[in-house]
């Protein structure tokens, strides 16, 4: 039994450690990309199924709106007017210019039989543009935004790391206690 217990001991420190080194790289990853300008977004909806299945993490790059071309995947709010009030992932399917010269776009989902039914231009300088996408690695995001999956995902690991830990320090105060120093009987000697 005490040998089940040092393997169950060994594998839950091993879990833990394992478990800290990737929630380290993760947040690493996370910071350095966030350093180097990328952003990174959870596919939620299955408009890019084919490309980007859903629960997918696309990680994006801004690039100016005229180095935009024909077939780059974006990240962007529809139109207040389109009935859309998410952003939205879609590949770009036609660029023009309007009177005034501004860059207007159109986008499609890749699984979409349609183009979407809007035109639309953006208020910014710059637009993110997919470069990687990273399968499944989007709904542990989504899994650890909600508290309640949070709490199971990190919450319990740690309430048993934390319980472990308490019973060793128990166990270890409790056997400091019970010694004797070395070579002392427990009875005080005479000296004659």
């Amino acid at each position: 039994m005490r040998h089940l217990l040092r393997v169950v001991r060994r594998a839950a420190g091993l879990g833990a450690r394992l478990l800290v080194m990737l929630v380290l790289v993760a947040g690493l990853g996370f910071l350095g990309s966030r350093l180097l300008g990328y952003q990174d977004y959870v596919i939620t909806g299955g408009s890019m199924s084919g490309t980007f299945e859903r629960g997918s993490l696309v990680i994006e790059r801004e690039v100016p709106v005229g180095g935009l071309e024909i077939g780059d995947v974006i990240t962007y709010l529809p139109p207040a007017d389109s009935g859309t009030h998410s952003l939205v992932t879609h590949r770009i399917v036609a660029i023009t210019k309007d009177e005034a010269g501004t860059t207007v776009l159109q986008t499609k989902g890749d699984a979409n039989a349609d183009q979407d039914p809007w035109l639309f231009t953006l208020n910014s300088p710059t637009q993110p543009v997919v470069v990687l996408d990273v399968p499944w690695v989007g709904n542990a995001l989504l899994a650890l935004a909600d508290p309640r999956s949070r709490f199971v995902i990190l919450g319990l690991p740690a309430c048993a790391v934390a319980l472990l830990a308490a019973r060793d320090l128990v166990a270890a105060i409790r056997g400091r206690g019970a010694r004797q120093p070395h070579g002392s009987s427990g009875t005080a000697g005479a000296a004659l």
